[in-house]
């Protein structure tokens, strides 16, 4: 398998402060994540410590970059991550064998792995029956920018393009959009504005204002439009 994924650290630093956001995303998953959970690329540790809250039985943080499990343990030795939650440097074909999930976790990862069809069939082995694969990505070919090409994404996803990579035996569960006032604004930035790499205070302006215009807006357009996508298939038996 191919695999890469390449983060830029100073990205996941910025959006480490989208309150709103990772408030919104996770609500809209949680009731698809079980017990034991592999977080795959994990980044900086963010999607655990925005779960933490939710007791598990086991949660794997796996992150193939040296330097980011780094900060996870940091972060981990800072209380901000259950010291009990395991951090393994590598990819899904680097997991145990024995090893079996009922949840693995894409939270802003998949649009990094260049195989990301034979990314989604090697973790389907390690989940046991019933158990989700549970995708969080941006949106849209269309709103694909500089900025995506800088931080490692290979795409951006839409309904079709994640239906295409279902694994054999899963069902699809939940696929919408979140963000339909985020969209407007990367619709701007990227016909008009042309801006690289946001800066804090406009991820601060995005998060304080767009995402809970979003949270109210997105349910009356019934999640059909929106910069982020939300994909969640189910193992069957």
């Amino acid at each position: 398998m191919t695999t890469n994924i390449d983060y830029l650290g100073s990205e996941l630093e910025v959006f480490s402060h989208a309150t709103n956001w990772k408030a919104y995303w996770s609500n809209a998953i949680s009731r698809y994540i079980g017990k034991s959970v592999v977080d795959v690329g994990a980044g900086i540790g963010a999607t655990a410590q925005t779960l933490k809250s939710q007791r598990f039985d086991r949660w794997v943080e796996l992150e193939p970059d040296p330097e980011q499990a780094k900060k996870i343990r940091r972060a981990q030795l800072e209380g901000a991550i259950p010291a009990d939650y395991e951090i393994v440097c590598g990819i899904s074909r680097d997991l145990d064998p024995r090893s079996l999930f009922d949840t693995a976790l894409y939270i802003d990862v998949l649009e990094h792995i260049k195989d990301d069809r034979e990314e989604l069939e090697t973790i389907s082995n390690f989940l046991v029956p019933g158990g989700h694969i549970v995708v969080v990505a941006p949106a849209h070919t269309y709103l694909y920018t500089e900025f995506d090409k800088k931080i490692g994404h290979f795409r951006r996803y839409d309904r079709n393009s994640l239906i295409a990579i279902k694994p054999k035996n899963f069902e699809i569960v939940k696929i919408g959009y979140l963000d339909s006032v985020g969209m407007l604004a990367s619709l701007a930035n990227r016909f008009v504005l042309r801006s690289g790499t946001p800066s804090l205070k406009q991820v601060k302006l995005w998060d304080g204002l767009m995402v809970p215009m979003s949270r109210l807006l997105d349910k009356v357009l019934m999640h059909r439009i929106g910069k982020s996508i939300v994909f969640v298939l189910r193992k069957g038996a």
